[in-house]
């Protein structure tokens, strides 16, 4: 892959065809970029996002992690929050904690395994809002893919609250943007999130709120009002696509501020995984008044499109600074990343003023 600038300052991406040594066009979707972008850029400082901490360095959501993740660079650290059965914020992945604890090592919480319908999904396993906050504080947080980051096997750490992050990162002048997990869900079966959070965080500049449940955001918008940050995930699964077209973008635009779409709504991939294009999506984003901070980059071969992985072990790390790069050159506001260290870099490298010509001696 190549990235050129062109001689308006735009940026311009093309592949090498590997069978005949050509460099092609990516494809694009044919629309323009929002007038003026190019001129901004020199003033832009997109925000790095440490995605549940530095969560390919420790555990998620764990204390090493959120400190981790200030100490490489980060600008917000993100954490996900579920409710526990007395009301608390209670900072995981997901409501189910078997993946991201030892709740399944734990005897005596054996008879609270079931199984129950999560936002439209059958699960089962051991639930946050079944477990009241002193029960779940017994617990220690584990890696949850540890066949991919066997190093983070040897951390554990507490499971913390909201509140507990929020002022971890207040200590350390950083901001956070915490996700509402499915808070629609959550209040039909008692568990009102969308109101915890706001009785307990507020409208704060330091605290951006986000989901993928659209009516989540839009009452957080209800109860907070038009000065609170709100982001408006989108997946890359087909039910979200009506979020990114032009009107789906201009209606998020009428609740929410920003939006935090799967990378591989902006870096196009086959099936294979191999990169075909970018699509117009920040420019369209932009257009609409949204700041956009795609998710995630990681370093693994993994998550990686098939030109930047290196070897052909999945928990081997690839080229994720070029993955960074690409995005920050088209423009993103931010970027979610388990690796706050590569995006750091990048949007410094990027940022950085380009060298004068050395001229030969007469």
């Amino acid at each position: 892959m190549y990235v050129t600038m062109t001689e308006d300052c735009q940026v311009e991406f093309a592949m090498t065809s590997s069978a005949a040594g050509v460099v092609t066009p990516m494809r694009e979707t044919g629309l323009q970029t929002v007038p003026g972008t190019a001129h901004r850029s020199s003033r832009r400082h997109p925000v790095v996002i440490g995605h549940r901490g530095a969560a390919a360095h420790r555990p998620e959501h764990t204390r090493a992690g959120y400190e981790l993740a200030a100490h490489l660079g980060a600008d917000r650290i993100e954490p996900d929050v579920v409710v526990s059965r007395d009301g608390a914020l209670v900072v995981r992945h997901e409501n189910e904690l078997s993946l991201s604890t030892d709740i399944a090592t734990r005897p005596e919480f054996a008879d609270r395994r079931r199984t129950q319908e999560v936002a439209g999904q059958e699960c089962t396993g051991w639930f946050a809002e079944d477990l009241t906050l002193a029960e779940i504080r017994t617990l220690q947080a584990v890696e949850r893919w540890p066949h991919l980051r066997p190093g983070n096997t040897l951390h554990t750490g507490a499971v913390l609250t909201l509140g507990e992050v929020v002022e971890l990162a207040r200590a350390r002048g950083i901001g956070v943007q915490a996700e509402l997990k499915n808070p629609t869900w959550s209040a039909s079966v008692g568990f009102p999130l969308v109101d915890l959070v706001c009785a307990e965080v507020g409208v704060a500049p330091d605290v951006v709120l986000q989901s993928f449940d659209a009516a989540g955001v839009r009452a957080l918008r209800d109860r907070l009002g038009p000065g609170a940050p709100l982001v408006q995930l989108i997946g890359d699964e087909p039910e979200h696509d009506h979020h990114v077209t032009p009107a789906g973008l201009r209606e998020i635009s009428t609740y929410a501020g920003g939006i935090g779409p799967s990378k591989h709504r902006i870096l196009l991939r086959d099936d294979a995984g191999t990169m075909v294009g970018v699509s117009d999506l920040v420019a369209q984003a932009h257009r609409a008044g949204l700041t956009v901070a795609p998710f995630t980059v990681r370093a693994e071969n993994a998550f990686l499109p098939a030109h930047l992985r290196r070897g052909g072990d999945p928990a081997g790390l690839g080229d994720a600074g070029t993955e960074a790069r690409l995005l920050l050159a088209l423009g993103v506001d931010g970027l979610i990343t388990d690796n706050p260290e590569i995006a750091v870099r990048e949007r410094a490298a990027l940022a950085a003023p380009a060298l004068a010509p050395v001229r030969p001696r007469e």
